[in-house]
């Protein structure tokens, strides 16, 4: 069966996303002899990496099997052998490079958030339809091991009705002045995208429109834990972003959810994602790649005492689920599923619109702690 090679530019290729988790996803790809497709062709990314500094690309190139890089973006745009424009660059500007791209006949693959704000957005997933281009954003942690065998529970009906779900997610996030800081400093600067909401609820968004069930309304109130932090360079600023957030979701039905989220919070938890599902038949715990259950028949019957220490040890309470099916990548899954979608029509659940619901989302929190209400969130279209 013959190889195609389908053109992809990478801008933001020496970041860590750009590098460590796509380009190695779409070389893993090539080495093992290109995509296979439904009818037996195989399918050979290029990428060719985009970034704004030589001698990293270069580097990075000679790592990579010498491939092609850039520094400049119209070029990359203007080239008829890409055939693929996906950003993994910071989140500000995002909207008008992935315009560009559309504009100069791209298909426009995009890491999350999709954009600062919901107007934005939304334009894009509408530049895809005008432009009857491919349109499509990341969503790796829907590949993640624990939350598969999470979502098996609702398949299976374990749990019965449910009641409530928690999630607990973040880590210390060092301030540069001890130990140099674990994200980049634009993170933590609203004129570059930053803020914790922005970025990782759009994560909560597709997780629970996908593996938990539909959100309708959001509570919040956020905060910035610390307010100054130095840069790569070991330069002072200010912060103007949250890095600390609690909210309660409610979703279809009625259940509500808790989701504490933080990057100014000390670990002591199995995962640094905990994910508590609970219901009339049994609950469960699940991390990045593990899942505990408990079923009501195994629930035990813990007692309070003000006199003696609780004798009973919870976590031993707790039965882990097997690995049963293959660990994946989900960097790669999506990539596959983009491609998929490009070259043989197939269905891709991640679009434009689906992105725009995470920017929707992180607005909804925002507009909740600024005036300390419930905010509804109804259903988007184009």
């Amino acid at each position: 069966m013959p190889t195609h090679t389908i053109g992809i530019v990478i801008d933001g290729a020496t970041g860590r996303l750009g590098t460590t988790q796509h380009l190695a996803a779409l070389l893993a790809m090539r080495n093992e002899g290109g995509l296979r497709l439904a009818n037996g062709d195989r399918l050979m990314p290029e990428p060719l990496l985009l970034g704004r500094d030589p001698q990293k690309l270069a580097a990075l190139a000679a790592k990579s099997a010498g491939l092609r890089w850039s520094t400049e973006r119209d070029s990359c745009l203007a080239d008829p052998t890409i055939a693929i424009y996906f950003d993994a660059s910071a989140t500000g500007g995002r909207p008008e490079r992935a315009h560009a791209a559309f504009a100069a006949g791209k298909h426009v693959y995009l890491e999350k958030p999709i954009a600062t704000s919901l107007a934005d957005a939304l334009s894009l997933a509408r530049a895809a339809k005008v432009t009857d281009k491919k349109g499509g954003v990341v969503q790796d942690k829907l590949f993640l091991p624990g939350l598969k065998k999470l979502r098996k529970l609702y398949e299976a009906r374990f749990f019965g009705r449910v009641l409530s779900i928690r999630l607990d997610f973040g880590w210390w996030v060092f301030d540069g002045e001890l130990f140099a800081a674990q994200r980049p400093s634009w993170n933590y600067k609203k004129a570059t995208g930053g803020g914790l909401i922005l970025d990782m609820f759009a994560h909560w968004r597709y997780v629970f429109d996908r593996l938990l069930g539909p959100i309708t309304a959001v509570s919040c109130r956020h905060m910035t834990a610390q307010p100054q932090r130095r840069d790569e360079a070991g330069q002072p600023y200010e912060v103007d972003v949250e890095d600390h957030a609690f909210a309660i979701f409610e979703l279809e039905g009625g259940i509500l959810a808790q989701i504490a989220s933080s990057w100014a919070s000390r670990v002591k938890r199995d995962d640094l994602l905990q994910i508590q599902v609970d219901g009339t038949q049994g609950s469960a715990v699940a991390g990045l790649h593990r899942c505990f259950v408990q079923p009501l028949v195994a629930t035990p019957k813990p007692f309070f005492s003000a006199d003696e220490p609780q004798p009973m040890v919870f976590d031993e309470q707790w039965q882990e689920m097997p690995d049963i099916e293959p660990l994946e990548n989900g960097y790669r899954m999506g990539w596959e599923l983009f491609l998929r979608h490009v070259a043989e029509e197939a269905p891709f659940a991640a679009s434009l619109l689906e992105g725009a619901k995470s920017v929707q989302l992180a607005e909804a929190c925002y507009a909740s702690h600024r005036e300390r209400r419930w905010v509804a969130l109804p259903p988007l279209t184009l």
